[in-house]
């Protein structure tokens, strides 16, 4: 079981913290942890535990839908933007592959990103910075003016 985590970020970079994950459904409840051990020291204002189950979210689908050749791992990253937190997931899969779906009532699963959608003030999917899919979400005013 590999991971690494970036608990101490450059002074005045943007970046509060990272995380490296394997693509394992264990790899989900420790996101979660992680996440609430590391942001506390920033005091957001926001819900931290939101911000959990969304990481929770949309780290489940980089499980689920990550694809590579190669091995390969997630990567959650998550930023301070003057008062808002952005929060980032990266797998390998395909960007066009990430999609709002609108399941049925008995439907057991397509409901991650709409939690998302309904608990951030945005979110984004696309292309990577070094390939693969980026799904963010952003959080305003997640610290005091």
């Amino acid at each position: 079981m590999a991971y690494t985590i970036d608990r101490h970020p450059c002074e005045d970079a943007p970046r509060l913290g990272a995380m490296i994950l394997q693509p394992e459904p264990e790899s989900v409840p420790r996101a979660r942890r992680w996440f609430r051990k590391f942001i506390a020291p920033y005091n957001p204002a926001c819900s931290i535990e939101d911000c959990a189950l969304m990481i929770s979210e949309l780290v489940t689908n980089a499980i689920c839908y990550g694809t590579s050749d190669a091995p390969w791992e997630v990567r959650v990253e998550w930023f301070r933007e003057g008062n808002a937190l952005r929060v980032e997931v990266h797998n390998p899969g395909l960007p066009g592959n990430v999609r709002l779906r609108h399941p049925d009532a008995d439907d057991a699963h397509g409901r991650g990103l709409l939690l998302v959608a309904s608990l951030a003030d945005s979110w984004h999917s696309g292309p990577g910075r070094q390939g693969g899919t980026v799904v963010s979400f952003l959080v305003a005013d997640a610290w005091p003016a």
